[in-house]
This record gives C-alpha cells, structure tokens and sequence, in this order.
C-alpha cells in the first residue's frame, strides 16, 4: 500500500482504540522496550534515549510508561524530547527531567516550555524511539507526512538505535519508499 492511503487507515483504526486500549497496548509496548533493554545490557549504560511526547487525541502510544520507570529507576539513563521548529522544519532536542514544565503547541504536541529546555546534543543520542502510523516488514514506517523525523534520523550518528513503537503489527510493504525515508532497526509492538 501507499504511504497516504495506509496513513488514512491507520489514523482511522488509531482513532477507534478506546483509551483503555491504547494504555493496555502502550504498557506492553513499554514491557517489551525494557525487556529489549535487558537482553541488550543497555540499562546499564550511560545513555540518552530520545522520544516523542505522545498526543493523547491522536491516540499516539504512551510513551510516559517508558520514560517515568526510566526516571526511578535508571538515573543514569537521560531523557530527551523533540521540540518542532517549523521554521526550519527541523527537530530541536532538549534533555526533560520529573517535574519540567511541559506546553503544548499549537500541533498538539507537548513541548518542554520555554525557559525549562535543555539542549541535546544529537551525537549523544544512542536510542531514538520513533512514532509512527503503520511500519512495514522491512523497516519503513508512515508518519504523519511532514519529514520531521526522516531528517532528524539521518542527522544521528550511524550506530544510534531506530526503534519505532506501534499499537498495531507491522504491514507487509510500503510501496512508495523515498530515498530520504530512515529505516527502522526494529519496532515494537503490543504483540
């Protein structure tokens, strides 16, 4: 399928999940993620893990079941958020920490507030977790169409780990890749 006519039906089954759901599915996800992390012996590792906020009426997985049990119990992991720059259509990157104030822009997207962000440094990002529609089996993925994170992507050093989150399995192709579409190393999945 096309990315546009596989963005529209994943917007539309995204938008069916009851907000039970999305939690139950965004909680497995977030088991999955830390079950990864373990296997991999990358808790251990002083590291920043770069993620997306989620918009809660887009349906977007949670990605605070990953970042608070981060927050307790592996300090020495960093957290950092995409703010958009539409401007430049560009990703910026800021470290957030419990208890920085958070605002929404007018995309919806929560955003460390002005005053309270930190920069990242993109070649101190190790993990990314990418936010995504529907992905294929080959490691392609749908967004919302604007190229946000294909540029960032490939703006982060080569052996940072892609990982997309989705509350749905993956499709079998994507039929109009672009040579500026980013790969996934892998996503995960409620399943």
């Amino acid at each position: 399928m096309t990315k546009s006519a596989l963005r529209q039906a994943f917007l539309a089954q995204r938008k069916a999940l009851t907000p039970d759901e999305v939690a139950c599915r965004s909680e497995l996800i977030a088991g999955h993620f830390f079950a990864y992390m373990e296997k991999n012996d990358l808790v251990d590792a002083s590291t920043i893990i770069h993620t997306f906020l989620p918009i809660k009426r887009r349906n977007e997985v949670n990605t605070w079941a990953i970042i608070e049990p981060i927050w307790l119990s592996f300090p020495h992991i960093h957290i950092s958020v995409p703010v958009t720059d539409e401007y430049n259509q560009q990703l910026l990157n800021y470290t957030i920490f419990p208890g920085t104030p958070l605002v929404t822009n007018r995309l919806g997207i929560p955003e460390p507030a002005v005053g309270s962000r930190y920069e990242t440094e993109l070649e101190q990002i190790s993990v990314v977790l990418v936010p995504l529609l529907a992905f294929d089996k080959q490691g392609h993925r749908v967004g919302y169409g604007g190229g946000y994170y294909d540029r960032f992507l490939a703006g982060c050093r080569p052996d940072c780990l892609k990982i997309g989150l989705s509350l749905f399995e993956a499709v079998d192709e994507i039929t109009d890749i672009e040579p500026t579409d980013v790969k996934l190393d892998f996503c995960i999945t409620p399943f």
